[in-house]
């Protein structure tokens, strides 16, 4: 078989399973409008939870960061690439979430990524709920560790897996709230049962953090619960772009030493770093907590509408509410149905989620007015039938 054979044979996979992904490009994608030029939908497809990236301080930030800055970091953080705006947002966000210290990376994606790499090694275990973020699961599959897979949300498994012999460290690893399903992860019985194994945990609490918690501190405040590495985004409720590990002083260290994403990728801009702290003041603030009821008011709205339409959601009290269609063509006419009617979804398929569950990811959001609610609800009746 050729190069050119096995790229035609697996994209003709893709096309035949009605897997095959699309990119559109839009004028405008976050907050409460999408458009592609004159068009425009209301968008449900967005991780802006808390409509901050529109935010004009958030904005106003960024361009003062800039203007002191520049437009870049020049560098990895071990050379020239970790400034003084970097440093201030890493220590302010350790000491809101109550950590020593702070790491700042480019992703959740290369976090995870580094965390995993720069930690396991060949005697030891890693256990993930079977339902983490691709970042998770193939930095696990990639590492020199064992890797095995609990039951979602099963927290009874998860002990029995730990409680297998095994030479080297385990880690125990989840997310706070469940990208694709939207429900969260039972964290206190984790992190009971990882601590009887003497193992760690990681979570990752991308879809948690801003949203949930006093002062929007995320699931572990909630569940009052503190993982030995805590790993936050800022690509959904803080509007922008970027991770953080959050970790002790030694672990931190450790990273800096061994962590090849962190010490051979160009660090995030400083005038992102200010603009995150920015934010983070706003998500700290009554403003914050404002824009997280009027979130959670949109949440039960829909719910209660969806559950009058007997429309089927997974147990999500979160800003994700997947509507499970099973079908994969399902799904994709479905969602052209509705931007027919004015309302961008987004189809979710196989190989993202199991087979035979693809769906329609609805995310609400504070930018959201209550009728936007009630229209989406309207239109997705219609488009059932």
């Amino acid at each position: 078989m050729s190069w050119q054979q096995r790229i035609d044979s697996a994209l003709s996979d893709r096309r035949h399973a009605d897997t095959f992904r699309r990119r559109y490009p839009v004028t405008h994608g976050a907050g409460r409008w999408l458009a592609q030029g004159e068009q425009r939908w209301l968008n449900f497809s967005s991780n802006d939870y808390l409509g901050l990236s529109q935010h004009p301080q958030i904005i106003a930030a960024w361009q003062q960061g800039a203007d002191r800055y520049g437009t870049g970091s020049g560098g990895s953080g071990h050379v020239t690439g970790y400034s003084e705006a970097h440093q201030q947002f890493e220590q302010g966000l350790a000491a809101w979430l109550g950590y020593p210290r702070a790491l700042l990376f480019i992703s959740g994606f290369a976090a995870n990524q580094a965390l995993i790499t720069a930690l396991m090694s060949k005697k030891d275990r890693i256990v993930a709920d079977r339902l983490s973020h691709a970042s998770l699961l193939e930095a696990a599959s990639h590492s020199p560790a064992q890797l095995r897979r609990f039951a979602h949300n099963d927290s009874a498994q998860l002990a029995t897996l730990l409680a297998k012999p095994i030479d080297g460290l385990q880690l125990a690893v989840t997310e706070g709230i469940f990208s694709m399903d939207g429900d969260s992860a039972p964290l206190a019985e984790i992190t009971a049962v990882t601590r009887a194994a003497d193992g760690w945990l990681l979570v990752d609490d991308a879809h948690g953090i801003g949203v949930c918690g006093e002062e929007g501190r995320g699931s572990c405040s909630v569940q009052q619960v503190k993982p030995d590495l805590l790993v936050v985004t800022f690509g959904k409720a803080f509007g922008l772009s970027g991770a953080a590990v959050l970790c002790s002083e030694d672990v931190a260290d450790y990273l800096l030493q061994f962590a090849r994403h962190l010490i051979y990728s160009t660090s995030m801009p400083p005038a992102q770093a200010v603009a995150l702290s920015q934010a983070l003041s706003i998500v700290r603030s009554d403003e914050g907590e404002a824009r997280r009821q009027t979130l959670n008011r949109h949440i039960a709205r829909f719910r209660q509408g969806a559950e009058q339409l007997d429309m089927q959601l997974t147990a999500s009290k979160s800003a994700i509410q997947p509507l499970i269609v099973g079908e994969n063509m399902r799904a994709l006419q479905m969602a052209e149905r509705l931007r027919d009617k004015g309302c961008w979804l987004t189809a979710i398929r196989p190989p993202t989620v199991p087979a035979g569950t693809a769906r329609l990811r609805v995310t609400l959001t504070a930018a959201h007015q209550t009728h936007d609610i009630d229209t989406l609800l309207e239109v997705l009746h219609a488009a059932r039938e």
